[in-house]
């Protein structure tokens, strides 16, 4: 509420000394900013972290001056930022562009687009997921009004729909372009948008009127077979599982029932998890619990988490660039 709680309720002093110092920092320049502003402000907090900022700042001997002879009034609302880790490690929805995002590699140089295979649409035989003789396509088409259309598709539509809009786009491409397709009705799987895609693969001035539309409907094809793809539709039952699991009990729990998980890798199966990915599943855990309850069982089932997962990351023959930079 206004003025947010005492200190001695928050616990400043439990902070580790480095963390005391920064809170006592940022209050300082809030401080010396709210001067500037004329402020006399009210504090509101939400989350832990902010109560202990609100409180400290509620506190502040020359802030207490200042609100005594500011003329102008303000709300300040502190809020936490850890539910900011829990949207960019989690596998939220039904969406296809992120999962196309997510699952294919990084174009070069590119931070916000991925590389396409476009070995499917030439003459070059090759089972070799990496080659590179040929360029790859990418999901930016700014000068392909279908191809835009489409990938606005991918970002608004659910799944089911967004890969039904990519058949309809190819049917439509190549009805205009008199190639024999055969359009069929029903559930939209891989294997028949690639066989829409190869029908383009001779007609080079077909292949140039659509190559962005193209470029997007191999994406997905790409997308819907990589095996991670499986893998997040795991990752999104286990996180729906796990906010029904931190409701009902205790955190050393939900940790309990995790260790089972974690294996290395001479024990792992396609469909486990790596160490990268358990990272990931433990930042988002942290993320939504909220305020832990510190004590001998909880140190307990950390403890646990902790050998198991330096056992996991001790053992695989080649460290991912991540785990070389943890290690």
């Amino acid at each position: 509420g206004p003025g947010g709680p005492g200190p001695a309720e928050v616990g400043l002093g439990a902070l580790p000394a480095g963390l005391r110092a920064a809170v006592r920092a940022l209050v300082g320049d809030l401080d010396a900013l709210f001067v500037a502003l004329g402020l006399r402000e009210e504090c509101f907090a939400v989350g832990a972290f902010s109560r202990v900022v609100a409180a400290e700042l509620a506190s502040y001997a020359p802030a207490r001056n200042r609100r005594r002879t500011a003329t102008n009034k303000a709300s300040v609302v502190f809020v936490d930022r850890t539910l900011d880790l829990a949207g960019a490690v989690g596998h939220h929805g039904d969406n296809l562009a992120e999962k196309i995002l997510c699952v294919l590699p990084k174009l070069p140089g590119h931070k916000t687009d991925v590389m396409v295979n476009m070995v499917e649409l030439t003459a070059l035989q090759t089972t070799d997921e990496t080659c590179s003789i040929i360029a790859p396509g990418c999901l930016a088409q700014p000068n392909d009004p279908a191809a835009k259309a489409l990938w606005e598709s991918f970002m608004n539509l659910k799944q089911k729909e967004a890969v039904m809009e990519a058949r309809r786009h190819l049917v439509e491409a190549a009805s205009r372009e008199n190639l024999p397709i055969k359009m069929s009705m029903g559930r939209v799987t891989p294997e028949q948008l690639s066989s829409y895609i190869k029908l383009f693969k001779n007609n080079f001035k077909a292949l140039e009127n659509h190559c962005g539309l193209l470029q997007l409907v191999l994406a997905t094809v790409q997308t819907l077979k990589h095996p991670q793809t499986s893998k997040w539709d795991n990752f999104l039952a286990f996180e729906r599982l796990l906010l029904q699991t931190i409701g009902e009990s205790e955190m050393p729990n939900v940790l309990n029932q995790l260790l089972p998980m974690i294996k290395s890798y001479n024990e792992r199966t396609k469909d486990d998890y790596t160490c990268e990915e358990f990272l990931v599943l433990l930042v988002y855990i942290y993320s939504v619990v909220g305020e832990i309850k510190s004590g001998k069982e909880l140190d307990a089932a950390e403890e646990d988490v902790k050998k198991a997962l330096v056992k996991a990351i001790c053992d695989e023959p080649e460290p991912s660039p991540l785990l070389q930079t943890i290690t």
